[in-house]
């Protein structure tokens, strides 16, 4: 990464649209894997978690030799489906990959986009304490945009229309930022605001019970977790549909190292935890869901995938 320094990702706080005004700025949220980007001649990539997983993307190398100035950028990698709708499931694949050969074979089957938003580093000048409306004017004028690498307009609102324009295209919501904001790093605060067209939660998983009929010798539920405000495993649902038999495959690889006898957390409902295969709290995925119950278990959920970005002890409910 050269001489450029290292900046953990600002997070959004979950909430609904803020009271119309100038004060705002919109962006469309999109359904990907967060990464920092560091261009000193070459390029690296980071993770949410500080994990470099510059070698899963190698179709993104070439915005190093885009830019002809050191930078860090921010920004969400992102795969597409048939219909270029981001799509999360699509993006599976490459968010796990770590053979050379598979991942160039994916690279040219599966291409992923990364979608810019933020500069915080130029030349020799950190950019962070400068407002939102500055920095993004700064990455508006580095035309930022190539075959698998652009930056996506802002909206101007009101944000009622930003929000009606990410459910027209299929998206998972907006990002409502403060213009004059500056950016946090590893900070989660409310000058920027999600407001998601779904409600999602992460999970970490506890526990698998087996399937039955044509899931029957395979994986029929998962059993998910969270951390509480005192920081206790507590658990939230058991999730038993989204899955794609190579989903299963995958998960069934994944889990069975991580098997012990004991479970993780101890106030599972006794009829989910009858014939449950417990597991160290170590793989954390993402859900769907209709709505929280009020002894806080998740309602209809469906699985969207692993989300090896997020580490376990971060799962908390999403308020």
């Amino acid at each position: 990464m050269g001489g450029l320094p290292k900046y953990a990702p600002m997070l959004a706080v979950l909430g609904e649209l803020p009271a119309e005004g100038e004060g705002w700025g919109f962006e469309m949220k999109w359904d990907g894997v967060r990464a920092i980007a560091y261009l000193d001649r070459d390029l690296h990539l980071l993770s949410r978690n500080d994990k470099d997983i510059t070698v899963a993307y190698p179709e993104l190398g070439g915005l190093a030799e885009a830019v002809d100035r050191p930078m860090v950028l921010d920004g969400e990698i992102v795969a597409f489906d048939e219909h270029d709708r981001p799509s999360f499931a699509a993006l599976q694949p490459r968010m796990h990959q770590r053979r050379p050969e598979r991942i160039q074979a994916l690279a040219a089957s599966t291409p992923v986009t990364y979608m810019i938003f933020d500069v915080l580093h130029l030349d020799d000048d950190p950019l962070i304490s400068r407002p939102y409306t500055r920095r993004r004017e700064i990455l508006e004028d580095l035309w930022l945009a190539g075959p698998r690498w652009q930056t996506p307009p802002a909206h101007p609102g009101p944000g009622a229309e930003a929000f009606a324009v990410s459910v027209r295209l299929g998206l998972e919501g907006i990002i409502c930022k403060r213009k004059d904001s500056p950016y946090r790093p590893g900070r989660r605060h409310r000058s920027w605001t999600k407001v998601k067209s779904l409600k999602s939660q992460e999970g970490v998983i506890v526990g698998w019970k087996g399937g039955e009929g044509r899931r029957a010798g395979t994986i029929g539920s998962l059993l998910l977790g969270m951390y509480d405000d005192t920081g206790r495993l507590v658990y939230i649902g058991n999730v038993g549909t989204g899955f794609t038999d190579a989903t299963l495959a995958d998960l069934a690889r994944r889990l069975a190292p991580l098997e012990q006898d004991e479970p993780p957390v101890h106030d599972v409902p006794r009829e989910h935890a009858a014939g449950a295969h417990w597991v160290a709290p170590r793989l954390v995925g993402e859900v769907t869901f209709t709505e929280w119950t009020g002894d806080r278990r998740l309602r209809h959920p469906a699985w969207r995938g692993l989300r090896p970005d997020k580490e376990p002890r971060d799962v908390v409910r999403e308020q």
